[in-house]
């Protein structure tokens, strides 16, 4: 075990010291990750430190925010949600001498070889730290986001994300039931900075009525009255079908793509760190419900609309059996990996086997920043999705006999319906 002295955590003379961290926002699973590393790293002679809340303290040259982690200690935390060493989006990347003093803090710790686990702005720091070392720092990343937005091959998800997505059915299965009793609908923001995977993952499984992903918009940006019109659409096609409910999915990273000067601008918004926006302040939910409503008012309709955001029920949630035994690998391949001398790389399983991805091809070469994963539209999995929504297409703007029910319920003429809807039925109906 490590030697403590004076509040320094010094590493053993003749064992190698393994540290560990956690960036960025919450997963289920992080404490499986841990666990596994930790396990395997000191059944390979080694000692393994925990440092808290990410690079926070390291930027800081603090030595006393670690803990030196057992097996007895973590044996049994697979189980629990959360993050037993805690998590932050501090950034190190943003200052050369924040690199330099993390590196220095981590030497005055003994630790030569360093696991990371976070999303695609923790992967970036890892890469940019290991770059630094110039070869002193042996540094692996194990990818972890509720997102899903990581660049791993088409099929492979981030760790966290079937557990997110199998609690957020839960939530939307008893929304569904809710908005059918009460004749009301539901518009359910989910987490994703710029990718939809998790709120498409949610809305298919559970078939909601409709989910709207960043994706599925070609231009930049997206003009607010088109995603409203899309709602009003299928609220009115819904409608015409004998409902009055529906639970439509949103994904938050909509906020980004939309004009800005129709949000009334975004200035005021913080960013964290990694300069991205803290999108938790932008209640892109309750800003539809109340456009859509004015909408529907406009045409002589009316529905109850309740924005509900999900998102912070999803990220600490015990991991489920998949994601369990989906982090042990990940963690035991990535302590495996440095006991064999890796560096640079980030963590995957494919076909069943562990590939390292070098950090070097994780690189988006347009931005310099870590690549980010988005939906497929063109994919099969996608299209299956789109068929069982509830929204205008192509097809119903080519039935007059359905233009023209669809126009007697708005009171509005059929070229005057056809007018305003065709333009979003029809770019939502390309493949």
């Amino acid at each position: 075990m490590p030697v403590i002295c004076l509040g320094v955590i010094m590493a053993s003379p003749l064992r190698t010291t393994v540290g560990m961290l956690v960036g960025g926002g919450p997963a289920p699973g992080i404490n499986s990750v841990i666990s596994a590393v930790t396990i395997r790293s000191i059944l390979g002679g080694c000692d393994v430190v925990g440092i808290l809340d990410g690079f926070k303290w390291l930027m800081e040259g603090s030595t006393e925010h670690m803990r030196p982690l057992s097996i007895e200690e973590v044996s049994r935390i697979h189980f629990r949600g959360g993050s037993q060493l805690g998590t932050s989006r501090a950034n190190p990347t943003k200052k050369a001498e924040h690199l330099d003093r993390v590196l220095s803090t981590l030497t005055k710790l003994g630790i030569t070889r360093l696991v990371t686990i976070g999303g695609d702005d923790t992967a970036f720091s890892a890469l940019k730290l290991e770059e630094r070392s110039a070869g002193r720092l042996q540094v692996v990343h194990v990818p972890k986001t509720i997102d899903n937005d990581l660049d791993l091959p088409q099929g492979i998800p981030t760790f966290g994300f079937q557990t997110a997505r199998h609690f957020g059915v839960e939530i939307v299965k008893n929304l569904m039931v809710d908005a059918r009793t009460t004749s009301r609908w539901y518009l359910a923001v989910t987490m994703g900075r710029k990718a939809g995977h998790l709120a498409l993952g949610i809305g298919k499984a559970a078939g909601a009525t409709l989910t709207v992903i960043p994706e599925e918009f070609r231009e930049r940006p997206v003009k607010l009255q088109r995603v409203v019109d899309l709602l009003i659409g299928a609220v009115i096609k819904r409608l015409d079908g004998g409902r009055t409910d529906g639970v439509v999915i949103l994904a938050e990273g909509l906020v980004e793509i939309l004009d800005q000067r129709e949000l009334g601008g975004l200035e005021h918004v913080e960013r964290d760190e990694h300069g991205n926006l803290r999108l938790s302040e932008v209640d892109i939910g309750d800003l539809l419900r109340r456009e859509v409503t004015k909408g529907l008012k406009s045409v002589g309709l009316s529905a109850t609309i309740v924005s509900k955001n999900v998102g912070y029920e999803l990220r600490c949630a015990d991991p489920i059996p998949y994601d369990i035994e989906y982090t042990r690998d990940l963690g035991y391949c990535a302590a495996q990996y440095l006991l064999d001398g890796g560096t640079a790389a980030m963590v995957s399983i494919q076909n069943g086997r562990f590939t390292p991805i070098p950090f070097k091809h994780m690189l988006d070469p347009a931005t310099g920043r870590a690549k980010v994963r988005m939906v497929d539209t063109q994919s099969q999995s996608y299209q299956i999705a789109r068929q069982y929504m509830i929204r205008l297409d192509e097809h119903d703007m080519k039935d007059p006999i359905a233009v023209g029910r669809y126009a007697a319920m708005t009171g509005l003429s059929p070229n005057a319906f056809t007018q305003r809807f065709e333009p979003v039925a029809c770019a939502n109906s390309e493949r």
